[in-house]
C-alpha cells in the first residue's frame, strides 16, 4: 500500500514535472500501486490516485470528497501551518471556485457560468478569430524562427480572456507576469525570487503576488460598481449570493482564478500542440491535409499536455475506492496527467495521435468542478490552429524545449522553432 520513498519524493519534486520523470513514476504506479499511500518527508501522508477510472469515481462524488476542507494543491506541513496561522485556521490563501464545496460552489459558479457556455462564446468567435489572425501575422514577421511560447502562445489566450474580464490591454503584461509568478513560484526563472530555488514552506513570494493581484482588482471592482460595463469584472464586482453582495475576499479570489487559470492552461496547451507537431511530422501532415481535423488535434493536445497536473481532495467519510479503504479525513492527490496516459483507457497512450477517437481526456476535471472555461479554451485553440495551419508549410524544433518546475500547473516556458509560411 505504501509507495516507495523514492517514488513519493518524485511526486513532490517540481523538477520532476519539468524533466518528465513524473511520467515514469506515474507509469510505475499505474502498474504496481495505482492507489497507494505516499508519505514524503515534510508532508502529511496522502493517497496518490493514478488511474483514470479512480479519478473519475472520486471526482463524481463531491459530497464524499471535498475540495475545501484541506489544501486543494499539494502543500507541505510547514506551508500548511503558516497559511492557517495567516488565515485564522483556513488552509487557503484564496477562496475561489477551486476551493469551494456545496452549497457555496454551485452558487458562485452560477455567477459567471453563462459567460462560458457555448451559446455565449459563439458570439465571440469573430473577435477571437481577429485576435488569432493578428497572432499569426506576428509569427509571420519573425523571419522563420521564434520562441513560440514567449512570442505567441503566452499572449494570444491572455488577450482573449482579458478582453472578456475587462482588463485594459496595457495591463496584460502585468497580468502575465503575476500569473507566471503564482503558478511558477517553484521555478527559479519564473518565480518572484528570480534565480532562487523555492524554499519549502516559504509563502512570502506567493503572498506578495496575491497582494499585487488584490490591489489591482480592488481598483477594477470599485470602478465597475460605479461604472458597470458588459464584462466579467462587472459580474464579479456586483455579484450577489442569497441576496447579499459577495465578500471582498471572495470577489478578489474570483478575479484571480479567471485572470490566471483563464489563460495559463490554454497557453500551455497551445504550446504543447505546436511541440507535438514539431516532434511528429506525420501528425502535422495529417492535420494540414484537412483542417476539419483541427478539433482532434486540440483534444489530443489537451490530453498530451494536461497543464493542471494535480488537485487534492479530502474524504468526508470512510470510503472504498479502487479496492482501498479510505478513511474520513484522508487526503487524496488526483493525478490527471497520469489518468490521461492510462493504458486501460487510451490505446498507445504515449503516442500523440490527432485521430484519437474516442478521446476521454480528463484534463479539465470531471463532475461539479469541471473547468468552467473548457469550451472557450477549446474554441480559442481551434481558431488559432485553423488560421495557423492555413499558412504554415513546415515546422521543426530549433533548440531544446523547456518546461516549468511546478507541482500544480506546469507547461512549456520555452519552445524555439523554425518554420516556413506560404
Amino acid at each position: 500500500m505504501m509507495i516507495p520513498p523514492d517514488v513519493a519524493a518524485t511526486i513532490v519534486d517540481p523538477r520532476a514535472y519539468a524533466d518528465g520523470r513524473i511520467y515514469e513514476s506515474y507509469a510505475w504506479l499505474r502498474a504496481h500501486n495505482p492507489l497507494g499511500l505516499a508519505h514524503p518527508d515534510g508532508y502529511d501522508p496522502f493517497w496518490v490516485v493514478t488511474r483514470h477510472a479512480d479519478i473519475l469515481e472520486i471526482s463524481r462524488q463531491n459530497d464524499l470528497f471535498h475540495s475545501g476542507d484541506r489544501a486543494t494543491t499539494i502543500t507541505n506541513k510547514i506551508a500548511d501551518e503558516r497559511v492557517r496561522s495567516l488565515t485564522g485556521g483556513s488552509p487557503h490563501l484564496v477562496r475561489s471556485l477551486v476551493q469551494m464545496d456545496a452549497p457555496d460552489h454551485p452558487k458562485y459558479r452560477a455567477l459567471t457560468q453563462s459567460w462560458f457556455m457555448p451559446a455565449n462564446i459563439r458570439g465571440l468567435e469573430a473577435r477571437i478569430r481577429k485576435i488569432a489572425r493578428a497572432s499569426v501575422e506576428r509569427m509571420a514577421s519573425k523571419n522563420g524562427s521564434c520562441d513560440f511560447v514567449r512570442e505567441i502562445a503566452l499572449h494570444y489566450p491572455l488577450h482573449v480572456v482579458m478582453e472578456i474580464l475587462g482588463v485594459p490591454e496595457a495591463d496584460e503584461p502585468r497580468m502575465l507576469m503575476l500569473t507566471q509568478e503564482l503558478f511558477g513560484a517553484a521555478d527559479p526563472e519564473l518565480g518572484r525570487n528570480k534565480g532562487a530555488e523555492a524554499v519549502p514552506g516559504d509563502l512570502g513570494a506567493i503572498q506578495a503576488v496575491l497582494m499585487d493581484f488584490y490591489q489591482y482588482f480592488a481598483a477594477i471592482s470599485a470602478d465597475r460598481r460605479a461604472n458597470p460595463r458588459d464584462d466579467l469584472a462587472t459580474v464579479i464586482a456586483t455579484g450577489t449570493i442569497d441576496g447579499q453582495p459577495i465578500s471582498e475576499f471572495e470577489a478578489m479570489s474570483y478575479y484571480v482564478i479567471v485572470a490566471t487559470a483563464g489563460h495559463d492552461t490554454t497557453s500551455s496547451t497551445t504550446a504543447g500542440a505546436m511541440r507535438a507537431l514539431c516532434e511528429n511530422p506525420d501528425q502535422f501532415a495529417y492535420v494540414k491535409e484537412d483542417l476539419a481535423r483541427v478539433p482532434g488535434l486540440i483534444e489530443e493536445a489537451i490530453r498530451w499536455t494536461t497543464p493542471v497536473k494535480t488537485f487534492m481532495r479530502s474524504a468526508t467519510a470512510d470510503a472504498q475506492v479502487g479496492g482501498r479503504a479510505i478513511a474520513k479525513g484522508d487526503w487524496l492527490m488526483l493525478c490527471y496527467a497520469s489518468g490521461n496516459r492510462d493504458e486501460a483507457v487510451f490505446e498507445e497512450p504515449n503516442r500523440f495521435r490527432a485521430d484519437r477517437k474516442p478521446n476521454k481526456q480528463l484534463a479539465f476535471g470531471y463532475g461539479a468542478h469541471l473547468c468552467l472555461g473548457q469550451h472557450l479554451a477549446k474554441m480559442e485553440m481551434r481558431i488559432l490552429y485553423e488560421e495557423l495551419l492555413q499558412r504554415l508549410t513546415s515546422v521543426a524544433l530549433d533548440g531544446e524545449p523547456q518546461m516549468s518546475q511546478a507541482l500544480f500547473v506546469n507547461g512549456l516556458k520555452r519552445l524555439p522553432i523554425r518554420f516556413e509560411f506560404s
